[in-house]
């Protein structure tokens, strides 16, 4: 049985290696930081908008918080797998467009250790980027930084980008007292990019700057997490839970490579800034509650907080066009989340009496500046189910699926409203369990 786990988690993580390097946005707004921040929660939990760091649930990994994994049932292995798609529409003034994406999310795996150990394994994505547009300006508004001899002409600046980074983990619970949990994920966290910046100029002005910013980030990242719980009535349970982020220096290098290309001749010159040590995981905090009433409905609300703002980033100097690392770029990032989930009676027989019904509300703020202002903040309203699957000898298995509206602004930018399909599949597999033949 220790050769399947450790088999298991080998394939696994060989298998989804490779979503680290995959891109679930199309967002402008993922050019700015380290890209656009992704859900860690599973799919159980993103009906409820990702409220998570106060539930305990023994069918369904709880990443968020690994304090949780102490919950899992001794006789079982769970897998769970997540993918989601969905449809963008961007405006900005007059101006619309409306891009879909896919991707698969995260693949997870739980199981009990030892008694009152529970482990977890999987990898998750922690940011993305990616995005393709250009504008078209007065030659003199921004190529004077590079060029003189300015004129009537107009230059176009194409902007692409691709990459982003995830964590592959290993994790732990243990309940060393009744009541009481305490637990930490430790990962491999891994990921790179590449932004372009690519600027046309006209005729009379036969040059093409291209800007390239790039890094490649192999390091760690360590969370921490407990759960206390106790019962507050006869029918009532509060679960706390609380969370800490390790931040720390990933020794990655940021590059900045800048071509100068004469197309009249061909003749091009090339120029690399670099800065050492340029990016930072911040320190974390969240805390959060649940309520379970009657083992059938669960209310609670998250808050977190991620100290960015103590974070230098590679920026262009202004004024001596230098690349190098930049205070005051990032800022802190507040979220708040309120669920619900409801199982009108998880032992009765009727298919729609042991379905989940899961309802959500999240609000976070950005964690970096545009120029002189604030990045969007983000507004998400959740739904979704958790259908039971039934086959001969196991109905413990689930399907959970949830739709989001994700709305992101900021004063006089661009603005994001985001409908998303998550899809996930929890297989809870008798692994453990001894038979008997009569």
């Amino acid at each position: 049985m220790k050769k399947r786990i450790f088999g298991s988690v080998l394939a696994g993580i060989w298998a989804f290696s490779a979503m680290g390097q995959i891109s679930n946005t199309l967002s402008p707004y993922s050019q700015y930081g380290i890209g656009v921040l992704a859900d860690q929660s599973q799919s159980f939990s993103r009906g409820m908008a990702g409220l998570s760091l106060g539930v305990r649930d023994s069918k369904h990994p709880n990443v968020t918080n690994p304090a949780s994994y102490s919950a899992v049932d001794s006789l079982t292995m769970l897998f769970d797998l997540g993918l989601s798609g969905q449809i963008t529409s961007f405006k900005e003034g007059d101006t619309k467009r409306n891009a879909k994406t896919a991707d698969f999310d995260y693949a997870v795996g739980m199981f009990r250790l030892l008694p009152k150990v529970g482990a977890c394994f999987g990898i998750i994505p922690y940011s993305n980027i990616g995005y393709n547009f250009y504008d078209s300006q007065w030659i003199g508004e921004r190529a004077s930084d590079y060029f003189s001899g300015i004129g009537d002409n107009y230059y176009t600046n194409s902007y692409t980008g691709s990459g982003g980074f995830s964590q592959a983990f290993l994790g732990f619970g243990w309940e060393f007292v009744k009541g009481l949990s305490i637990g930490a994920n430790i990962s491999y966290f891994w990921g790179k990019y590449e932004k372009t910046v690519i600027s046309t100029f006209s005729d009379s002005y036969a040059n093409t700057l291209t800007r390239t910013y790039s890094a490649n980030v192999n390091s760690w990242k360590l969370d921490l997490g407990a759960q206390w719980w106790t019962n507050i009535t006869k029918q009532d349970r509060l679960t706390i839970g609380a969370t800490v982020g390790i931040g720390h220096k990933l020794g990655a290098n940021a590059n900045m490579d800048v071509v100068n290309t004469n197309t009249n001749t061909s003749v091009s010159s090339t120029t690399r800034d670099s800065v050492a040590n340029a990016f930072s995981l911040p320190y974390s905090f969240g805390i959060g509650a649940t309520v379970l009433h009657k083992n059938s409905l669960t209310i609670g609300a998250d808050y977190q907080l991620q100290l960015w703002s103590k974070q230098n980033f590679p920026m262009v100097n202004s004024v001596t066009k230098h690349y190098e690392s930049a205070s005051g770029v990032l800022k802190d990032r507040h979220k708040v989340t309120v669920g619900v989930d409801w199982i009108p009676d998880a032992t009765n027989r009727k298919f729609f009496k042991r379905v989940h019904y899961r309802m959500g509300a999240s609000y976070a703020t950005p964690y970096y500046k545009i120029g002189t202002h604030d990045g969007p903040k983000e507004l998400t309203l959740s739904a979704g189910f958790g259908l039971p699957i039934v086959n001969t000898w196991n109905n413990r298995t689930s399907l959970n699926i949830s739709a989001q509206w994700v709305h992101t602004s900021a004063k006089d930018l661009l603005t994001e409203n985001t409908f998303r399909i998550n899809i996930g599949l929890t297989f809870n597999e008798r692994w453990f369990a001894k038979w008997k033949v009569d």
